[in-house]
């Protein structure tokens, strides 16, 4: 069974088409990722899943129930750390998980276990009765996810969970959630702009752009659907009209030019190979280069593949 069943997701804000057709599944015990830009559609469809957005279209259904028809028994089924933190930095961690267990209907002994139990598996127990300003972010960040687990959900949502993280947080906070995910026996989805934590975490992903999946499956299975290697190929002058002629004449086929205009994109069987020629080819015909680099297919080159759009271009865009 599914835990999670899209199909056909759509919804308007004004002029702004969120979602156009969003159709997926997420399989029992798996961490599935929700990858595309800032803009994409992906908090979108979460909020759709959570119930906090009711869609203009289309179906989703949470832990066997109609996101729709049946919102709190979802509500029930699932966690949700948005990305922004709903903690209360006036109190302590442990009395912030005493009140989201009050919330929903806990108390007495059961509660008092559930509470020490989460602090111990997200790593701030010895914090537990310091006031939550003085946390990191990183701890605030774990006692998101712990205020997500109080009810023990069947499904956790995780909308951009290391956003504002330093670079050391946010690997500790991967091999957090990849241990959740096993130890609280939890389907998880989550969503993320961040290419690294994508191919890091997601057992399936789906991308998103501009409110439409464009490719989903695994991260190799994704990414061994571009064969070869990608050269990135950046010019002095930004020729790129005269570039591209070369390059054919060479038989070096040109695959995209990214939004700077003066970066072109091939792939062929064998990157390290092909770079002399490449150079040879735009030598002779008087085009400088500034840098060529050379490397296998990554989840960027599929967005690039799939869109025809850089993906750190266009999330820092939006």
């Amino acid at each position: 069974m599914d835990a999670i069943a899209v199909e056909g997701l759509r919804k308007r804000y004004g002029e702004i088409q969120a979602l156009d057709g969003v159709s997926f599944s997420v399989r029992e015990g798996e961490i599935f990722g929700l990858l595309g830009p800032n803009g994409a559609g992906k908090s979108t469809t979460v909020r759709v899943l959570v119930t906090l957005t009711r869609p203009d279209g289309g179906t989703a259904t949470v832990a066997g129930h109609d996101a729709v028809r049946e919102p709190d028994a979802v509500r029930k089924s699932i966690g949700y750390v948005p990305q922004e933190s709903g903690i209360d930095r006036r109190a302590t961690g442990r009395e912030n998980l005493l009140l989201q267990g009050r919330v929903h209907g806990m108390s007495g002994t059961s509660l008092r276990a559930r509470i020490d139990e989460l602090l111990e598996v997200v790593g701030i127990a010895d914090a537990a009765d310091r006031v939550v300003d003085g946390y990191s972010g990183g701890m605030r960040r774990r006692l998101d996810i712990a205020l997500g687990l109080v009810h023990r959900p069947r499904v956790l949502f995780l909308d951009e969970p290391t956003t504002g993280l330093d670079p050391e947080a946010r690997v500790s906070m991967w091999s957090e959630v990849g241990r959740l995910a096993e130890q609280e026996s939890l389907t998880i989805l989550l969503t993320t702009h961040y290419l690294e934590e994508a191919d890091e975490l997601a057992d399936r992903l789906a991308i998103v752009s501009q409110g439409r999946i464009v490719a989903a499956g695994t991260p190799n299975e994704l990414k061994a659907q571009l064969s070869g290697d990608a050269i990135h190929i950046e010019l002095a002058n930004g020729r790129v009209d005269d570039a591209c002629r070369a390059l054919e004449a060479a038989q070096v086929p040109v695959e995209t030019t990214l939004p700077d205009g003066r970066t072109l994109v091939s792939r062929v069987p064998k990157g390290g190979h092909a770079v002399p020629g490449i150079l040879s080819a735009l030598s002779a015909e008087g085009i400088d280069v500034t840098s060529v680099s050379v490397h296998r297919p990554s989840l960027d080159d599929v967005y690039l593949h799939y869109t025809g759009r850089d993906f750190a271009t266009e999330d820092q865009a939006a």
